[in-house]
């Protein structure tokens, strides 16, 4: 079983490209739907969450509104939270991986926003980093609802730069030139993972 990391700075367009993978067949992780699991009514990380930044909690569940103005632009905080949420996920995927290699899957996509900032792309046989132009991607940030440039900033201070991502990427794969684009690159990464061959993209 191959395991592709998949990553790319917020609106880059990672959650596109997952969608296609997920279209393609190949099962995909997604480590920020996990968090938002665990963040649920009966979750494993609520009572822990809450304990630990008091007054976020809401009938059962974590409210993500008022824990994200609790941690946003303060390390500290953002810190406490990791240490409590991290190890819950690793544990997840680690359940999701042993399930995906008993049905004797070919590939696994871990689609993982923070994926070199947490080390993670070390376990896996290979990363993808989706990319778009810096214009596209502020465009896109900013049409989501209740973004704010400041918010837009406190998020791209968390994650590494865009070229430390595509220096450490073993696959650099485009979202701004079209659906069809990025389909074909996505499709060529399978085929050249299973094939062992690494270093690119092969032109569509």
């Amino acid at each position: 079983m191959k395991i592709l990391g998949l990553t790319g700075s917020v609106g880059m367009g990672k959650s596109t490209a997952a969608a296609m993978f997920r279209r393609m067949g190949v099962p995909v992780y997604d480590a920020d739907a996990a968090v938002h699991r665990m963040m649920r009514r009966g979750g494993s990380a609520v009572v822990a969450v809450a304990a630990a930044f008091p007054g976020v909690e809401r009938d059962g569940a974590i409210d993500r509104t008022a824990l994200g103005q609790r941690v946003f632009g303060d390390d500290a905080a953002m810190r406490r939270l990791e240490a409590i949420i991290h190890p819950r996920v690793r544990a997840d995927e680690h359940a999701f991986l042993g399930m995906m290699h008993r049905r004797k899957t070919k590939f696994v996509v871990m689609d993982v926003p923070l994926l070199f900032e947490s080390g993670r792309d070390i376990r896996y046989d290979a990363t993808v980093v989706v990319m778009a132009p810096a214009f596209l991607q502020h465009a896109r940030v900013m049409a989501r609802p209740n973004m704010t440039p400041a918010r837009f900033a406190a998020i791209k201070a968390r994650q590494m730069s865009d070229a430390e991502k595509r220096r450490r990427a073993d696959f650099i794969v485009p979202s701004g030139l079209g659906r069809a684009v990025t389909w074909r690159q996505l499709r060529a990464v399978l085929r050249q993972l299973a094939g062992e061959n690494r270093g690119g993209v092969e032109s569509p």
